[in-house]
């Protein structure tokens, strides 16, 4: 192998990203500055243990022949601590005071997820072996899906998070609207956190940074990214010539982000202590992560050769140190004291959001074929060799007669045992378990038969278009003395295109500092005002932000128990054509509310390109079964379709009807006549 210390250009870890919003490659949160760990050290530990075995034989388990559906191994190994310290001292369940957390679990991580609800007792063992396996194995106690899935497990997963980038895009605005909720006088959210966490590899989506600036504007403290570094994505490094941490430390930090780096574990307290000359913080500054990977691939003496090698006085640093111990200098995410000193210092901070960004290992416990190798995501099953290393390494009493390679057996410890009793006792203390979903709904007193008039009776002679005429509808029925202040309008700065400016000065935009400058336009009728406790979410030029506005407005119901009505308004080729995906994470997630494909016809013509042709939108739509899709011809139409929606959604189901379903309406640009 090629020396690494022949490969070190001056400056690497920059790569690229202003160094000005950068520190050094070491823990934000020194020594001096940790607080106390309050739990029980050992008992977390043989959790942590078992929920580590349980996830890995779940998925080796879903390999067995005949099935061989595989999974994520490798995933929850790396973030099984950053887990379980939220777990056991952080994440509010659904019965605390001020309602519960709201957690984005990272989606690749699911089997360590049901790991731990195996131990609460929520999960049987025959469900863990349906794994991926949701339909063949219903017979046999019922399947689980592989990813967070609400409307597959619709009492367990409250958010799905796997495809990527979405969850992080979807967080920021949920934090958003729990912040707005609470302005409006709808709902306390104020004990209310949302954490939301991901992969270093995922935040290459376009999505998962696109919108932290808002987090920052707005001051979402009750928002909290926790960012598994472990330095891999699926076919090798995520920054194998940089430094992800360092690279998103500058993007965060540029956005006005409050930054947690948990780097180290405490096992190198000692030597960055002794390190008065920077020699080794220079080493950590200057390392790319590539290396870093290859360090971890290796072993104890490799590590001293090559990276402590690299300065003859880092080596004299560690000449103390046997093999086993250089191998032993953990990464910061898997020292559940430096995460519980990072997760405190984001619930206490305040004014920005925070990211901790934890270095991890990627398929940590897992044995040598497993961690820090490319090939890991592609791995999915654990040799007979491996499973007793894993075991020994966890400590865990399972006897070599148990274990074979085709079902090595999941490992829970007695009821009522000390670790178990510790664990239900820290889910109490918190509030519940997690992941918790509430399905059921109140039904709304809906509007009467007034409140439609002005869509059923027609424009006499003058020509309407319906894009109007719907919104004439939406202001009648925000009126409504039972529902009118649930209705949420959602726009992406083309309130003036479709007539919604004439709600600013009535219902005003929602800004959480108010309108503190003098508006340019504030003699004009309808000047834009924004308000504390404005109704209207004016997103801006973002229809990916704005299908997450709506997404956590329309599932409302659920997250808060106050069902809201959320009404997205839209250029239709901007729909299901433009952000498909988050609209589909929405059915999944089984929100409800209304979209309108807006100012169809004309208006699109192909002139302006292709992409701007919206005949297909309808289309679109139609395939997502969770949508209903209608194109009315005429204003009558849609206050039909209106009335069924919101009984069907937010009032009495008539039987064999699902409430969960969301509406597309196409609504157009060419005026007419319309008739009664």
């Amino acid at each position: 192998m090629t020396d690494i210390r022949q490969r070190q250009p001056p400056g690497l870890w920059r790569m690229g990203v202003s160094s000005l919003l950068n520190t050094d490659y070491v823990n934000t949160i020194p020594l001096d500055a940790e607080p106390p760990y309050p739990g029980d050290e050992h008992i977390e530990r043989r959790i942590r243990a078992y929920n580590r075995w349980n996830a890995a034989i779940l998925v080796h388990r879903a390999q067995r022949r005949g099935i061989e559906v595989g999974g994520h191994i490798s995933t929850y190994a790396s973030t099984a601590a950053l887990y379980e310290v939220g777990f056991n001292h952080f994440f509010r369940g659904p019965d605390a005071d001020g309602g519960g957390d709201q957690i984005y679990f990272q989606g690749h991580a699911s089997p360590g997820v049901y790991a731990r609800a195996f131990l609460e007792g929520r999960l049987r063992a025959e469900q863990l072996d349906g794994f991926r396996q949701e339909i063949s194995h219903r017979s046999r106690g019922g399947g689980l899906p592989a990813y967070p899935h609400p409307r597959l497990m619709p009492d367990f997963w409250q958010f799905p998070t796997v495809s990527m980038g979405l969850g992080p895009l979807n967080a920021i605005y949920q934090a958003r609207f729990n912040r707005y909720l609470h302005a409006r006088g709808i709902a306390d959210t104020s004990h209310q956190r949302v954490w939301a966490f991901l992969g270093d590899g995922e935040v290459d989506e376009p999505e998962s940074l696109g919108a932290i600036g808002v987090a920052a504007r707005e001051e979402l403290d009750n928002l909290t990214f926790v960012v598994n570094c472990n330095l891999q994505r699926l076919d090798g490094p995520v920054r194998g010539n940089g430094k992800i941490i360092q690279e998103l430390e500058s993007y965060f930090r540029g956005a006005g982000w409050n930054v947690i780096k948990v780097i180290w574990g405490r096992e190198w307290d000692p030597l960055l202590a002794a390190d008065g000359d920077g020699v080794l913080v220079n080493l950590m500054n200057s390392t790319p992560d590539g290396d870093f990977q290859t360090c971890k691939a290796e072993s104890g003496g490799f590590v001293r050769d090559h990276f402590f090698g690299r300065d003859p006085r880092a080596l004299a640093m560690v000449h103390h140190l046997s093999d086993g111990q250089i191998w032993g200098l953990k990464r910061g995410g898997h020292d559940y004291r430096k995460i519980y000193a990072a997760y405190r210092a984001a619930v206490e901070h305040t004014g920005t959001p925070t990211v901790i960004l934890a270095k991890t290992l990627k398929g940590y416990s897992l044995g040598s074929h497993f961690e820090s190798r490319n090939s890991t995501h592609q791995m999915k099953k654990l040799t007979l060799e491996d499973l007793k290393g894993f075991r020994d390494r966890l400590y865990l009493d399972i006897p070599d007669s148990e274990l074979d390679d085709t079902l090595p057996p999941y490992h829970r410890p007695r009821e009522n045992s000390e670790d178990l009793e510790y664990l239900r006792e820290r889910r109490r203390a918190l509030g519940g378990s997690l992941p918790s979903r509430t399905a059921r709904s109140q039904a709304l007193l809906l509007p009467r038969d007034a409140a439609y008039e002005i869509a059923q009776r027609g424009s006499g002679t003058r020509e309407v278009a319906t894009t109007m005429a719907f919104v004439r509808l939406l202001k009648e029925l925000m009126k409504d003395e039972q529902i009118g202040h649930r209705f949420v309008p959602i726009i992406p700065d083309e309130a003036r295109t479709f007539g919604l400016d004439s709600l600013f000065p009535s219902k005003k935009i929602y800004s959480p500092h108010g309108q503190k400058y003098l508006s340019v336009d504030r003699e004009l009728m309808l000047s834009y005002q924004e308000d504390t406790k404005g109704v209207l979410l004016h997103e801006g030029i973002t229809e990916a932000g704005s299908v997450a506005s709506w997404t956590a407005a329309g599932t409302s119901y659920s997250t808060h128990g106050e069902p809201m009505i959320p009404v997205y308004i839209f250029y239709s080729m901007f729909g299901f054509q433009r952000t498909g995906d988050g609209l589909w994470a929405a059915a999944d997630q089984m929100a409800r509310g209304f979209l309108i494909g807006a100012t169809a016809g004309r208006t699109t013509l192909n002139g302006e390109g292709l992409q701007h042709g919206d005949g297909h939108s309808l289309l679109l739509a139609s395939t997502n079964p969770a949508c209903v899709t209608y194109d009315a011809a005429f204003a009558f139409e849609l206050g039909h379709i209106v009335r069924d929606g919101l009984r069907r959604m937010y009032g009495d189901v008539r039987e064999g009807q699902d409430p969960n379903v969301f509406y597309y309406l196409t609504v157009y640009n060419e005026p007419t006549v319309q008739p009664a």
